[in-house]
């Protein structure tokens, strides 16, 4: 299996376009390396490849992995679908820059497939799709010979969607296990986690590699960085560190590659000489930059 983080930012980008942190003024400046919002592409024969999420940076990324070029026809593609963590603006914007590409199928779970219902009205105006439940008994089957189960990591229903259409807690937010029939590497992605389950310690204890949230480094971490109110228990992330964090839940997992990913702008293990980076990878966790490739 093959796996390539197209992009391993959260939602912004980094550096985020409104933002003067010192992390983003390093980036800008090419201190640090520019990330562009986070999103992964998976393959089990390197020739069907399916996207983990479809961010807005999506044509930026495709274009800067040869893998996911067209061809050989003039409109032949070896993008086959999608497969959505959630409904947040991040990780669906990027299913505009899809449209026309007739035959592809997007699986989510029902609360998101029902908040991208205007959606996937327009995009239909452009070629059919198919639209399945992620979370469907048995899991369900990749072209390429992957298999795919998906379990709930949190209930954040996104900002955008009306009062008035708040449903009460549900799977907003799923995690996947994608499995290679033929090599029989395991992928957890879970780049959104609101709570560390029993269930994902499950899941993390049979990976050979788990893409795991990194939002944010520290509970406090926006109000130090940009003297913000927001919270990240509200945003729906655990932080890195502390004793629920997700750090301390990776250790439980040693025998699995452990990688973060949607790292916020404000988080220090952007930083490869931080002090932030040091720790992670004392703990066996890596931070790896958009375009690295791992292979299952």
């Amino acid at each position: 299996m093959r796996v390539v983080l197209l992009g391993t930012a959260a939602g912004g980008g980094f550096p985020q376009w409104n933002c003067a942190c010192a992390l983003c003024a390093a980036a800008r400046d090419g201190r640090l390396p520019s990330r562009t919002q986070e999103c992964a592409a998976v393959s089990g024969n390197g020739r069907d490849w399916w996207l983990l999420n479809a961010s807005p940076d999506l044509r930026t990324q495709l274009t800067a992995t040869p893998a996911l070029w067209p061809g050989p026809g003039p409109r032949d593609t070896p993008l086959r679908g999608v497969l959505l963590t959630d409904a947040e603006a991040d990780h669906v914007t990027g299913l505009g820059e899809l449209r026309g590409a007739a035959g592809l199928k997007v699986y989510a779970a029902p609360p998101v497939r029902s908040a991208l219902a205007p959606v996937r009205a327009a995009l239909e105006r452009y070629a059919p799709w198919e639209w399945a439940d992620t979370l469907a008994d048995g899991g369900f089957v990749l072209a390429g010979g992957l298999v795919v189960t998906a379990r709930t990591v949190g209930a954040k229903i996104p900002k955008y969607i009306p009062v008035q259409a708040l449903q009460p807690a549900g799977p907003w937010v799923t995690a996947y296990r994608v499995e290679d029939l033929a090599s029989g590497g395991v992928l957890v992605y879970a780049p959104c986690v609101g709570a560390w389950s029993a269930e994902l310690d499950e899941l993390c204890a049979e990976a050979d590699c788990v893409l795991v949230d990194g939002t944010f480094y520290a509970a406090d971490e926006m109000g130090t960085a940009v003297r913000s109110g927001a919270g990240q228990a509200a945003m729906g992330h655990l932080p890195v560190t502390g004793p629920d964090g997700t750090l301390a839940a990776l250790a439980r997992h040693p025998g699995a590659r452990r990688v973060y990913t949607h790292l916020n702008n404000t988080n220090p293990l952007l930083d490869p000489a931080s002090p932030a980076r040091a720790r992670a990878a004392e703990h066996g966790v890596e931070v790896l930059d958009d375009g690295a490739e791992l292979l299952l």
